[in-house]
């Protein structure tokens, strides 16, 4: 699962909704070149409105869009 798999699926379920949970402590991550920032919630909306529409991811529609704005 990536990360924002990972993101999408809580934002929808809660980690104590599972009765099996177990911490775990061998993780490890892919750390990769890239940025994270936070949007107004009702903008995000917004944005996975047209995303639906489009038939895109919401993260690939917004690389699109700052892509087209500053090259």
């Amino acid at each position: 699962m990536t990360i924002l798999e990972a993101s999408d699926y809580f934002d929808e379920h809660d980690i104590f909704d599972f009765e099996d949970t177990r911490e775990v402590t061998d993780i490890k991550f892919k750390l990769q070149k890239k940025k994270y920032i936070g949007l107004d919630m009702e903008l995000f909306k917004k944005i996975k409105s047209k995303a639906k529409r489009l038939h895109k991811r919401e993260d690939l529609l917004i690389k699109e869009w700052l892509t087209e704005k500053v090259g």
